[in-house]
């Protein structure tokens, strides 16, 4: 018995040993996995890890830079800044119960649903962890609304910063343009710029093409924040911040324009009553652009973050189109203010002489066809022509010079193509040639008769007659339109300056002499065309009126009118310049469907020269009325 026990007591022994080295070596094996996963934590991983607990904890913002103001030639702000109210969302941040209290916190209807949605979605794909405007301008009320229960609504902030702001409502909106957020496609060109989610970006006229001038730059804000969310400043805080803690924005330049503000607000109250209208003065020694109207219009502090889809839609469905500039892409028939270009074709052929008679009897006859004048002029000479606007005349010269040399003639006015101003489409128009009539078809004489009127598939633009009108005021120098002066500096330093660019057109005075002494008749002598509405006392004006019929391209009848605008109805245009004898300025109006040029657009032109030699013009008094 004795012995037994001892047997197995002696077996015990080495089976607790081996068992105990089993334990030994596991504890040892897991041990060495803990070293190992401690390495691969510290050392392999440890700067992702480090990365990833920093970005928890320590957040980025971007401060907004202060964007460069639009200003007149006079320093009026056409586009400036004011204090705003916008609503932040961090995606990441933002639960279903959130954004539901947030909702129903501000009473957002459905439209601003959609575009919160829309906005959160957007940030959520790109940068989750970024905070991203989802309301922008939201007035004092909201904001305060937000500010109480921001402790039961994570990751929504409001911000105060500046906002794009005219406070000159809708005058010369179409030159200064707009602004909204970037859809997603635009984001994917501009994020690799600089741009964010958050931002607003230029959308028309000059807030568009200076975007680059006005943007600025953003700054940045490092800090951390504890897991509430909360900021936190202290050393250890501080040491987690990698770079600088703060870099601060740096504003806009400022875009000072040739515009001049009051006599902007002269033109566009002088058009007021038509439905569809618009107006270009330029200096005809500088280019430079005075005033530009184009009605219908719009009011791009709505459009800046505050158009409604109902807002919308009513805009687009407007015949009269107001997202259009009628002054650089719309493309009208001139009518008469073009037969300046028959009348230098055919006295720089030698084809046409000033003193050579024509009569009128209302209409001619060319090929079977019959075309009818306004009226029975009688027997005219080419300053008569002029001064009456006899069709016969020029249709009787038309035939002896060819549509190829009124091209020429044409296209050295800048009739064709764009006027170079490179704004909101600066439409090139169209001026057919005997060729580009052959590749449709056929030329016939009929359509050299209906170009040397303005008529027929002659198409230009109001800015083209424009420097057109003040290449022949000036003796014959071509501008390229200026808009914009200088970039300046928000101290002021001037950073572009820009000057005036011109080409010769190379008609000779005499043959510009001519022009000169019918357009003064035109406004000034009995049987002008612009005498009984046009004439002024207050500064002569020289000038052409135009009566630009409208080829219907719709097969039926129906047609769309809006408070007396009627698509079918001409065209009334009116160029010139003033003062007559000693030209500074030049003139276009354009009254889109509004009938007869010499009743319609002519007293337009009237009163806004007179606001100008009176309330705007430079010097002082109007030169003195003289005869040429």
């Amino acid at each position: 018995m004795i012995t037994g026990g001892q047997s197995h007591g002696g077996n015990a022994l080495p089976e607790l040993a081996r068992r105990l080295k089993w334990i030994v070596l596991v504890m040892v094996m897991a041990f060495a996995l803990l070293l190992g996963r401690l390495w691969q934590l510290q050392v392999v991983r440890g700067d992702r890890y480090y990365q990833r607990t920093v970005s928890n904890v320590v957040h980025e913002r971007f401060l907004p830079s202060i964007r460069g103001k639009i200003v007149d030639h006079r320093g009026v702000p056409l586009a400036d800044n004011r204090p705003a109210f916008n609503i932040y969302i961090t995606p990441k941040e933002l639960g279903d119960a959130a954004r539901a209290d947030l909702i129903r916190l501000l009473g957002l209807n459905e439209e601003e649903t959609a575009k919160l949605d829309a906005r959160i979605e957007t940030g959520r794909k790109r940068s989750p962890r970024h905070p991203v405007l989802v309301l922008e301008d939201q007035g004092r009320d909201r904001a305060a609304l937000v500010e109480q229960v921001k402790f039961r609504l994570p990751g929504v902030e409001v911000r105060h910063e500046p906002y794009r702001h005219y406070p000159q409502g809708d005058l010369a909106a179409h030159l200064v343009g707009y602004m909204t957020q970037m859809n997603e496609a635009e984001l994917d060109r501009m994020e690799p710029l600089g741009y964010d989610a958050s931002e607003l970006i230029g959308r028309y006229g000059l807030e568009y093409e200076f975007e680059n001038y006005l943007r600025g730059k953003k700054g940045i804000e490092r800090f951390a924040v504890d897991a509430r969310g909360q900021r936190i400043e202290n050393e250890d805080a501080a040491k987690l911040i990698e770079g600088e803690r703060l870099i601060e924005p740096v504003a806009g330049y400022n875009v000072v324009v040739t515009i001049d503000a009051q006599l902007q607000r002269i033109a566009e109250k002088a058009v007021a009553i038509h439905p569809a209208a618009a107006v270009a003065v330029v200096e005809v020694d500088t280019g430079r652009i005075l005033a530009l109207v184009s009605k219908p219009s719009f009011d791009p502090n709505v459009m800046t973050g505050h158009l409604t889809r109902a807002e919308e839609a009513l805009l687009n469905a407007d015949p009269r189109k107001p997202f259009i500039d009628k002054t650089l892409a719309a493309r009208y028939p001139p009518g008469s203010v073009y037969k300046f270009v028959t009348a230098i074709a055919a006295l720089e052929d030698g084809l046409g002489m000033e003193e050579e008679k024509i009569e009128c009897k209302g209409g001619i006859e060319v090929s079977g066809t019959e075309f009818d004048c306004t009226s029975s002029h009688g027997l005219l000479d080419l300053v008569g022509a002029i001064q009456r606007s006899c069709n016969v005349y020029f249709w009787q010269l038309a035939q002896r010079i060819g549509m190829d040399r009124m091209e020429r003639v044409a296209s050295a006015f800048g009739f064709g193509k764009p006027t170079g101003l490179g704004l909101n489409g600066d439409a090139g128009g169209r001026v057919p040639t005997r060729d580009w009539y052959e590749q449709r078809g056929k030329h016939r004489i009929g359509d050299t008769i209906n170009a040397s009127t303005g008529q027929g598939d002659v198409e230009v633009t109001v800015l083209q007659v424009a420097m057109a009108y003040a290449s022949l005021a000036n003796g014959g120098t071509l501008y390229v339109p200026q808009v914009v002066d200088r970039v300046e500096a928000a101290d002021g330093r001037v950073v572009v300056q820009y000057e005036p660019r011109s080409r010769p057109v190379g008609t000779a005075p005499e043959i510009l002499d001519v022009l000169h002494r019918g357009m003064w008749r035109v406004t000034n002598a009995a049987g002008g065309t612009a005498f009984e509405h046009g004439h002024s006392d207050v500064i002569k004006i020289a000038g052409k009126t135009g009566t630009a019929e409208v080829r219907s391209r719709r097969k039926d009848k129906q047609t769309v009118e809006v408070a007396g605008w009627h698509p079918r109805r001409s065209h009334a245009w009116f160029a010139g310049w003033a003062p007559a004898s000693a030209p500074e300025v030049a003139i276009v109006v354009l009254i889109e469907h509004g009938g007869p040029g010499g009743k319609v657009a002519a007293p337009v032109a009237k009163q806004i020269l007179e606001g100008w030699a009176t309330k705007v013009r430079r010097g002082g008094a109007p030169a003195p009325a003289v005869q040429p």
